[in-house]
């Protein structure tokens, strides 16, 4: 694996919803660093992607309320366990659970393995609440995935939420997730 800057070069063979990813930061004039990799099916493989980068990727989680009438994104720490309880109550939700594949297409344009917070830039009518545990604020950057499983971004966090959260039309909660 190797560190790049920017888009890649030649995007033959990539799709579309990741070239879009670009597009949108480039808009934007936020700079990422970014690699290429296969799918990590495992923690190590997640341990060398997060090495490359020099950032920890965070736990992105695409959940929804038991009626399915609420959607959110919730970024967390990759080392923090989730507890629904914990969440609902900050967001005055009785329960939650992770929601399906087809919504995650639907709403974000993302399928599983790939959700990220660059996803919010699908969701034209924003129907998806984004929740930041206040400890991903903490660091400089933050890494996540460009619509797709096979490469990896590190962003400035301030410009994630200064520049791409905005653009997007959306807002950001932040949460306090103990998860231990």
């Amino acid at each position: 694996m190797e560190l790049y800057e920017g888009r890649p070069q030649n995007t033959e063979g990539r799709l579309a919803r990741e070239i879009r990813t670009y597009d949108f930061l480039d808009n934007l004039g936020i700079k990422y660093e970014r690699t290429d990799h296969e799918t990590a099916s495992t923690m190590e493989a997640c341990n060398e992607i997060d090495s490359v980068l020099g950032v920890i990727i965070c736990k992105n989680l695409f959940l929804c309320n038991r009626q399915k009438t609420k959607f959110y994104l919730l970024m967390m720490p990759g080392d923090k366990k989730f507890k629904t309880k914990e969440l609902s109550s900050q967001i005055n939700s009785a329960r939650l659970s992770f929601a399906g594949p087809e919504d995650m297409l639907k709403y974000l344009d993302i399928e599983p393995g790939a959700v990220s917070l660059m996803g919010l830039m699908n969701d034209k009518e924003n129907e998806v609440q984004l929740l930041i545990d206040e400890d991903v604020l903490k660091d400089e950057y933050l890494g996540c995935h460009p619509c797709v499983c096979t490469s990896s971004l590190k962003l400035r966090t301030d410009e994630v939420m200064e520049k791409f959260v905005p653009a997007t039309g959306h807002t950001c909660k932040v949460v306090h997730l103990v998860g231990e």
